[in-house]
C-alpha cells in the first residue's frame, strides 16, 4: 500500500515538473529573449540541473546507508525525499518574485558588450531555475532506493518510478499547454504547483511513518557480477541514448511545426507523445522479474531499425496532416477532436521507437544493479549521464548543428549515435565481434546514404489548406505529383533549416511579374510585390503622422520592404532592425532588388537579436517603432503583443512617437482582435486603427506629450507634398492624401471609447495565442469590435481624418471622390458601399456618382455591390428617406447587423433613423446579435 501511494504521488511530481518547465520557459523569454540561443540556454539549464541532481541525490542515497548500504532505512529515505519535494514547492511559491528581482537586476547591470550581458543573464537564469531542477533530480535515485525490497526487486520498482513520473509528465504537458496556463496564467500556475509539491512532500513524510524499517542488503547471485568495464559501457550507452533522444525530439518538434503549423499546440503534442511513450516503455520493463541481456541488445537494434524505417516517410508528414485537416472543414468541426486525432496520429507513428527508447534506461539499470544499498547511487549515475547526454543533444543536436546542417542531417546524426550505442552494447555483451563490426559499419553507411528530405514537401505549408483537393486522399506521391507540378521545378530558390525555424523563398512568374514569397516553417511571412502596400504603409503612415521622425526601430526584417521604405524617408537618420532568425537574414538577397537594397543603405543597422531584449536594454529613443511579427497563433510571437512588451516599447518612444503594429485579422476572431486592442489601449495614450492590404490592420499606439487632440490636418497636408512621401506612396498606388486617409478605420479615441472585454494579454497571463489557435482552426476573418454607437461614434465623427479633410477642402471633386472610393473598394467593400450611398445623398445626379454605381453593378466579385438594394438600405439609414418600420424581431436583427457592418466613421449614420426603423434602442439590438 505504501508503494502504491508513493507511486501515485510520483506521478503528481512528474505532472508539476512539466508545468514548471513550460511556465519557466515563458518567464525566461522575458529575461533572455526568444531567439535560438536563449531557448537552448533555458533547456540547457533545466537539463543541467536535473543531471547534477541525479548525481548528488544518488550519492546522498548511498551515503545515508553507510558502507555497502547496510544501514539504509527506507523510512529515512522517504522522509528525505518528502523534504526535497517540499523544497521544490517552497521555491516555486517564491519564484514569481525572484524572477522580478532577477529581471530588475539584469536591467540595472551595465550592458557593455552584448555577449557578456547575455552571459550575465544566463547566469541569472541558472540561479532562478537551477535550484529547483536540481531538487527534481532526487525523484528517481531516492525513490528507487526507498521502495525496492531488494536488488532483484529493484528493476521492477525502478521502472515503475520512471513510468509513473513520466506518465504524470505526459498529463502535465497537455494540461499546461491547453488549459492551466492559458486559463490562470504563469504566476497562478507556478504557485499552484508549488502548493501541490508542498502537499506531496508532506505526504511522503507521512508515508515514512508507516514504512517498514527492514533493511535489505541482499546481493545479486554470484553469477551476475557487475564488471567495471560494463559500467563504462552502460554509461556510454546512457549518454548516447540521451543525446539521440533529445536531438530527435527537436527534429520532430520542427516536423510537427511544418506539418500542423508552428503553434504551441504542435510543441505540446510532441513533448506529450515523448513522455507518454517513455512511460510505456518503462512500464513494459516493470512487467519482468528476470531480463536476459539479449533483450537489451535486441531493444537497441529494434530502436535503430524503427527509426531507420521511419526516415524516408518523414518528408510526407505535411501531406498526412493536411489529409487529417480535410476531415474538419472550416468553419465547422471540433477543435478538441481535431487535436485529439492529431495527437493519436503522432502517437501511432512514434509509439514503437519511443517506447523502445523509454525501455533503455530501466534495462540498463537492471544490468547495473548490485546491492540494495547502492541502488540509488546506480540510478543517480545512470540518469545523470543520460541527462548529460540530453543536455548535449539540446545544445549540439538541437542548436549548434542546425546552424550548419538541415533537419535530415541532424536526424541521421541521432541515428548514428543510436547505432554506436547498439554496437557498444553488442560488443560488450557478446563474443561475435567481427559480425558486430560489420553490422555497425553497414548500418552507418546505410544511414548516411539515405536521400535528403525534399524541402519542396516540408515547406509547402499544407496546414493552411482546409479543404480536400482532387488528389488530397490519393496518397502522398499522387498528391505531391499534382500539387508541386503546378509550379516550376525551380520555384524553391532558398531553403535553410535553423535552430528554431525553417526559412524558404519561393519565386515564380504570375501575370508577367515575378512573385517572391518568404516562408517561415511553411507559413508565408511576406510576398513581393503582393504585400508591398501593407509593408510600406507600416512605415509610411506612422512617419507622415509625425513632424520629422529621425530614428526608427523595426521588429522583424521580413522582406525588407518596411526597412527600405523607412530608409527612403529624408528626415530619418537611422533605422535599427531586430531580426531573430538567421535564416531570414540569409534569405534577404532574394528581396533586395525590390526593397531598395535596404541592408546596403547606410541608414540601416541590422541586429540579429530578440526585439524585447534589445528594447529593454537600450537607452536610445525612437520616433517610430514598427512591428511586423507573424500571426498571433505562431509560437513565440505572443510576447510581442503583451502589455509588458508594449510598455517597454512605449518607454522607448520619443514624445509624440508612434508604435505601429501589423495585425492580421484573417483566420482570426472578434475575441482575439478585441483582446489585442484592449491591451493596446491599456498602454498607449491614444490608439487608432487603419486598414492595409486585404484584412490586415495597422494599429497605431501614440505616446502623447499632450494627449487629447487629433492630428493637425494642415501639417499633414504640408508633409504630403514632400517628394520622398509622394514617391513612396506612388509605389503603392496611393496618389492623393484623400486616398491615404481613406485607410483610417477607427480614428483616434474610438478604441478608447469602445466597449471591449476586460481581458489583458500579459507576460504572466499569456492568453492571446490560446485564443488565436482556436480562431486559426476556424479560418474565418475576424469581425471588428462594434464602434457605431454613442461615444465611439461621436468621437469617430469628430476625429475622422477623412471627414475633416473633406470638410477642410469644402468637399471633393468628382475625380477626387472617385479616387477615394476606388481606394476603399479595393480592400473594404462594405465601407465602399457606405461611401457610395453618402455620395448619392450629397450629389445624386452627379456624373461621378453614376459612374460609381455602374462600376458597382459591373463588379462580378464585390458582394456588397451584387444587388443595388444594398445601397438603398444604406441610404435609408443615412436619413435620405423615411422607411417603413420593421416590426418583427428578425427584421430588427437584420437591420442591426447591417448597421454595424456598414458603419463608417467618415460617413456616420444617424442613430435616430435606426431607432425609428427598428423600434428599439441600438444597444439592445446589438446585445441580441448572435
Amino acid at each position: 500500500m505504501i508503494r502504491v501511494a508513493a507511486l501515485g504521488l510520483t506521478a503528481v511530481t512528474g505532472f508539476s515538473a512539466l508545468v514548471y518547465q513550460v511556465a519557466w520557459q515563458k518567464y525566461l523569454a522575458a529575461l533572455l529573449g526568444s531567439h535560438s540561443e536563449a531557448t537552448a540556454a533555458v533547456l540547457g539549464i533545466f537539463l543541467g540541473g536535473l543531471s547534477l541532481g541525479y548525481w548528488l541525490f544518488g550519492r546522498l542515497a548511498q551515503r545515508l546507508g553507510g558502507p555497502g548500504g547496510a544501514d539504509v532505512e527506507p523510512r529515512q529515505l522517504l522522509a528525505v525525499y518528502g523534504l526535497v519535494e517540499a523544497g521544490v514547492g517552497a521555491y516555486a511559491l517564491l519564484f514569481p518574485w525572484l524572477f522580478r528581482a532577477a529581471l530588475a537586476l539584469s536591467l540595472s547591470a551595465p550592458q557593455g558588450i552584448a555577449g557578456l550581458a547575455f552571459g550575465f543573464d544566463v547566469l541569472l537564469a541558472a540561479v532562478l531555475i537551477g535550484p529547483p531542477t536540481l531538487l527534481m533530480g532526487g525523484t528517481i535515485p531516492l525513490l528507487t532506493q526507498a521502495l525496492a525490497r531488494g536488488a532483484i526487486d529493484a528493476t521492477r520498482i525502478h521502472a515503475l518510478v520512471y513510468a509513473t513520473n513520466s506518465a504524470g509528465a505526459f498529463v502535465g504537458a497537455l494540461v499546461a499547454g491547453f488549459w492551466l496556463l492559458p486559463a490562470f496564467g504563469l504566476k497562478t500556475g507556478v504557485i499552484s504547483m508549488g502548493i501541490i509539491n508542498l502537499a506531496v512532500g508532506l505526504a511522503f513524510v507521512g508515508l515514512a511513518r508507516f514504512q517498514s524499517n527492514s533493511r535489505f542488503a541482499r546481493k545479486l547471485p554470484a553469477n551476475e557480477p557487475v564488471q567495471a568495464t560494463r559500467r563504462v559501457t552502460f554509461t556510454a550507452v546512457a549518454l548516447l541514448s540521451g543525446f539521440s533522444l533529445m536531438t530527435l525530439q527537436v527534429v520532430f518538434n520542427r516536423i510537427a511545426a511544418l506539418s500542423f503549423g508552428d503553434s504551441h499546440v504542435a510543441f505540446a503534442m510532441i513533448v506529450a507523445c515523448f513522455v507518454l511513450c517513455i512511460a510505456m516503455g518503462s512500464l513494459a520493463v516493470a512487467g519482468f522479474d528476470r531480463i536476459d541481456r539479449r533483450v537489451l541488445i535486441g531493444c537497441q537494434w529494434a530502436l535503430v531499425a524503427a527509426l531507420a524505417l521511419l526516415y524516408p516517410h518523414i518528408e510526407d508528414a505535411p501531406y498526412w496532416a493536411h489529409r487529417l485537416r480535410t476531415y474538419f472543414p472550416a468553419p465547422g468541426g471540433s477543435l478538441l477532436l481535431y487535436h485529439a486525432l492529431s495527437f493519436v496520429s503522432i502517437f501511432a507513428v512514434l509509439s514503437i521507437p519511443l517506447s523502445l527508447a523509454g525501455a533503455t534506461l530501466p534495462l540498463i539499470f537492471h544490468h547495473l544493479r548490485n546491492e540494495w544499498g547502492d541502488l540509488g547511487a546506480v540510478a543517480g549515475r545512470l540518469y545523470g549521464w543520460n541527462t548529460l547526454g540530453s543536455l548535449l543533444g539540446a545544445l549540439i543536436g538541437g542548436y549548434a548543428l542546425l546552424n550548419w546542417l538541415d533537419l535530415h542531417h541532424v536526424y541521421r546524426i541521432a541515428l548514428l549515435a543510436l547505432i554506436a550505442a547498439a554496437g557498444i552494447l553488442t560488443l560488450t555483451l557478446t563474443s561475435q565481434r567481427t559480425i558486430v563490426w560489420v553490422a555497425v559499419v553497414g548500418c552507418m553507411v546505410l544511414a548516411i546514404s539515405q536521400p535528403a528530405w525534399a524541402p519542396r514537401k516540408l515547406s509547402a505549408g499544407l496546414f493552411n489548406l482546409r479543404r480536400a483537393f482532387t488528389h488530397s486522399r490519393g496518397g502522398p506521391a499522387e498528391f505531391f505529383d499534382h500539387y508541386l507540378n503546378e509550379r516550376p521545378a525551380d520555384f524553391l530558390v532558398f531553403h535553410s533549416d535553423g535552430p528554431t525555424s525553417t526559412v524558404s523563398v519561393e519565386q515564380f512568374e504570375r501575370d508577367g511579374q515575378t512573385i517572391s514569397i518568404l516562408k517561415t516553417n511553411g507559413k508565408s511571412e511576406g510576398a513581393i510585390p503582393l504585400d508591398n502596400p501593407t509593408t510600406s504603409m507600416l512605415a509610411l503612415v506612422p512617419a507622415i503622422l509625425q513632424a520629422a521622425p529621425k530614428r526608427a526601430f523595426v521588429i522583424g526584417y521580413g522582406t525588407g520592404e518596411t526597412v527600405g521604405t523607412l530608409a527612403g524617408i529624408d528626415s530619418l537618420e537611422e533605422v535599427v532592425v531586430a531580426e531573430i532568425s538567421q535564416g531570414v537574414i540569409d534569405a534577404a538577397p532574394w528581396f533586395e532588388d525590390h526593397n531598395g537594397h535596404a541592408l546596403a543603405n547606410p541608414k540601416t543597422r541590422l541586429l540579429r537579436t530578440d526585439a524585447y531584449r534589445t528594447l529593454l536594454r537600450t537607452s536610445q529613443r525612437f520616433d517610430i517603432i514598427a512591428s511586423e511579427p507573424s500571426n498571433p497563433w505562431v509560437s513565440g510571437v505572443e510576447l510581442l503583443f503583451s502589455r509588458d512588451f508594449l510598455e517597454v516599447a512605449r518607454d522607448k518612444l520619443t514624445p509624440d512617437g508612434i508604435y505601429a503594429q501589423w495585425f492580421q485579422t484573417y483566420q482570426m476572431d472578434e475575441r482575439t482582435v478585441a483582446l489585442a486592442l484592449q491591451t493596446y489601449r491599456q498602454v498607449f495614450d491614444e490608439v487608432s486603427v487603419w486598414y492595409m492590404r486585404g484584412t490586415d490592420l495597422l494599429i497605431l499606439g501614440y505616446k502623447r506629450a499632450d494627449p487629447g487632440g487629433p492630428n493637425p490636418l494642415a501639417d499633414l497636408e504640408e508633409r504630403w507634398q514632400r517628394a520622398d512621401y509622394q514617391d513612396a506612396f506612388a509605389r503603392i498606388s496611393i496618389d492623393s492624401l484623400g486616398e491615404l486617409l481613406a485607410h483610417e478605420l477607427f480614428p483616434l479615441g474610438v478604441i478608447t471609447a469602445a466597449e471591449l472585454p476586460d481581458e489583458i494579454h500579459t507576460l504572466e497571463h499569456p492568453i492571446l495565442s490560446h485564443y488565436a489557435v482556436r480562431a486559426y482552426f476556424r479560418g474565418e476573418p475576424a469581425r471588428l469590435p462594434a464602434t457605431h454607437s454613442d461615444e465611439p461614434a461621436a468621437v469617430g465623427a469628430r476625429n475622422s481624418l477623412l471627414r475633416r479633410y473633406i470638410e477642410h477642402r469644402g468637399g471633393l471633386s468628382d475625380d477626387e471622390r472617385y479616387a477615394v472610393l476606388e481606394e476603399t473598394c479595393v480592400y473594404q467593400m462594405a465601407l465602399c458601399a457606405t461611401l457610395i450611398a453618402k455620395w448619392g445623398i450629397d450629389a445624386p445626379g452627379s456624373d461621378g456618382y453614376r459612374r460609381a454605381i455602374d462600376a458597382a453593378r459591373a463588379s462580378p466579385y464585390h458582394a456588397p455591390f451584387a444587388r443595388i438594394e444594398i445601397q438603398s438600405r444604406i441610404a435609408l439609414l443615412l436619413g435620405a428617406q423615411n422607411g417603413v418600420a420593421m416590426k418583427t424581431r428578425d427584421q430588427r436583427l437584420r437591420i442591426a447587423k447591417f448597421y454595424r457592418r456598414f458603419y463608417h466613421h467618415a460617413a456616420p449614420f444617424v442613430p435616430e433613423i435606426l431607432d425609428r426603423v427598428a423600434g428599439r434602442r441600438l444597444e439592445a439590438l446589438h446585445a441580441a446579435i448572435p
